[in-house]
């Protein structure tokens, strides 16, 4: 094929360029070696570009335009990188500035809203105005406010009608029920080789008013189908260079679905049908085979690699891959070790943003450092700190973002662009240092997220790594999910007893725990936090009870919540702490010893 663009293209291109010079020269009557001089330069330069088109962008099948689309955009974004990350470097020397700027625009665009009028947004010319007028929010300050704005309501808190659907949060951030309205300005935040981004039905919420959707782009029915589709088409190429997706946890779902059904992907490929057991109507059927052709030889390939075994296939099945782009930290860790150390062996990853429903708040500059660690984006939300553990009842004046010490840890509060203002995030973040005067921070944990029944305050961070010592004294476990669960939201379905920790588990390798084997875990947390061993001590905390749940009982749990809270597959993070009775029911009724 390479052969044919040779001798097909390039002459289309010289024969472009030699009658463009022959129109100029015609109308300015130029000297006839100027025009000669400038054909063969011209020329010359579309030889270059089209060789290093065809050097730096490869994949099977593809066409000319699509060769020099893919080259142009990876140029045009490349650019708008570098120019990104100029603008980023200033903003970080003078970060009070961009912080300033960044509010009063927010402020400025909502002065006209029932919000704005409200606190009369229009007055105010300084964060210090600001801080005194407007209090700090969480979500129930705004829960009627945005149902009003869904129902057709307009310039409640936004000047304009929100630019897609309302967006369903993942459900770990404490609000029951949370839906936020989502704007251009929001979304605009978010910004050679091939890339397979996984990405599914956006389950954004259809208002009353007609809030545009994105869904029926999508029109695969099922994750579970849209998901195999995803593998099927990443499958057939092997000149891919990047998996992406949001989270980790969507290519961990995706790597653990092609163990499981890579002889029915092996067959598609090679016969250049889709499986049977798709569920999709006949001419969605019809419209995707139509972009399939049999592929034997590609099968073969395949199939040797999976018979392998599945530690490093992903570099075996794409020879070129050297970029898995997700988030892999706060609850996605566990994701992004299983695919580091097991499917992407020996693959970079890299965590790019720390990014939440609210909006973007900061940027990975260390793609090598580990824990992940983020610089604050000065102009994408206005940031305040309140500091740890800081006493509900008398929430102190929260700090700027010039106020911060490095070592300590702050709850994130923000001002972001779709109209909340003063917002608990819920996030709590640890400054690590500084660049330039902008702080870096790594995230820790969600402050509902905290395991807390007798004032113990036990994090995600922590007990995750209890987990992980007692995973050792597990010989042969390999952790695949887990939860947590606090005693009294699940009553009597667990005995009664002292209140303890419930934790459900899902491992590879290890069909059963010994008693003994299940306590290594309690003994595990009291020697990582003094705290829950002085309760443990004093028996005012019981022993944590070890469920072993059944496979996939965690990618079911995922789906019932995801159907039942409205939030997008592709956005859903695992949590740590079921806060729902009927979460904590679905994992007991999954248990198998």
């Amino acid at each position: 094929m390479g052969s044919l663009w040779d001798l097909v293209v390039l002459p289309l291109v010289f024969a472009s360029l030699s009658i463009a010079v022959g129109v100029i020269t015609h109308i300015y009557g130029l000297p006839p070696l100027l025009p000669t001089a400038l054909g063969i330069l011209s020329a010359a330069g579309a030889a270059f570009l089209w060789r290093d088109i065809r050097s730096k962008v490869t994949g099977k099948g593809r066409t000319a335009g699509s060769l020099v689309s893919h080259y142009l955009v990876t140029k045009v974004v490349g650019w708008l990188g570098r120019r990104q990350r100029g603008k980023l470097e200033a903003d970080t020397c003078d970060v009070t500035r961009a912080q300033e700027e960044t509010l009063l625009r927010r402020l400025r665009k909502n002065a006209d809203t029932l919000y704005g009028k409200r606190y009369d947004f229009s007055s105010i010319k300084d964060i210090s105005t600001f801080r005194e007028r407007h209090p700090v929010t969480d979500y129930e300050h705004y829960r009627q406010l945005i149902g009003r704005e869904a129902a057709g309501e307009d310039r409640v808190m936004l000047v304009q009608r929100p630019a897609r659907a309302l967006a369903g949060t993942s459900g770990t951030s404490g609000a029951s029920g949370a839906v936020l309205l989502s704007t251009g300005d929001a979304d605009s935040e978010f910004f050679m080789q091939r890339t397979t981004k996984f990405i599914y039905n956006p389950s954004l919420r259809q208002s009353e008013a007609g809030t545009p959707s994105i869904a029926p782009a999508f029109q695969v029915p099922s994750e579970r189908d849209l998901l195999y589709l995803h593998l099927l088409f990443a499958l057939r190429d092997p000149s891919v260079g990047t998996l992406e997706s949001n989270f980790s946890s969507t290519l961990f779902y995706a790597f653990t679905t092609l163990q499981e059904r890579w002889q029915e992907l092996v067959e598609d490929v090679e016969v250049g049908k889709l499986s049977p057991s798709l569920g999709l109507g006949p001419r969605l059927r019809a419209a995707l085979e139509g972009l399939l052709e049999p592929d034997p030889g590609r099968a073969a390939e395949l199939e040797a690699h999976f018979q392998q075994g599945f530690r490093g296939i992903a570099r075996r099945l794409w020879p070129r891959l050297n970029l898995v782009l997700a988030v892999d930290s706060g609850s996605d860790r566990i994701y992004g070790e299983t695919l580091r150390d097991h499917y992407c062996q020996g693959v970079d990853l890299y965590s790019p943003v720390y990014a939440a429903t609210e909006g973007l708040i900061g940027v990975n500059l260390w793609p090598q450092v580990s824990p992940r660690r983020y610089l604050l984006c000065p102009r994408s939300m206005f940031c305040e700190f309140l500091p740890e553990a800081c006493p509900e009842a008398e929430l102190p004046r929260p700090l700027l973002i010039g106020e911060v010490e490095e070592g300590r840890s702050y709850e994130l509060v923000v001002t972001n662009a779709s109209g909340l203002y003063r917002y608990r995030l819920g996030d709590v973040v640890k400054v690590v240092g500084f660049h330039n005067q902008c702080p870096i921070v790594e995230f820790q944990y969600r402050r509902s997220q905290m395991l807390n029944l007798r004032g113990e305050k036990v994090s995600e961070v922590l007990f995750l790594e209890a987990l992980k010592q007692a995973l050792v004294l597990w010989p042969g476990a390999q952790l695949v999910d887990y939860c947590c669960a606090e005693s009294d939201i699940l009553g009597d379905s667990v005995g009664g007893g002292d209140p303890h920790y419930q934790v459900f588990v899902e491992l590879k390798g290890l069909r059963n725990l010994t008693e003994v084997q299940r306590y290594k875990l309690d003994q595990c947390l009291q020697q990582a936090s003094a705290v829950y061993k002085s309760f443990r001590v004093k028996g005012s905390l019981g022993p944590m009870r070890v469920q072993l749940v059944s496979g996939g009982a965690f990618a079911q749990l995922r789906k019932h919540m995801t159907d039942s809270s409205g939030a997008a597959p592709h956005t859903f993070r695992m949590p740590r702490v079921l806060r729902r009775k009927d979460h904590a029911h679905f994992l007991v009724g999954k248990t198998v010893s």
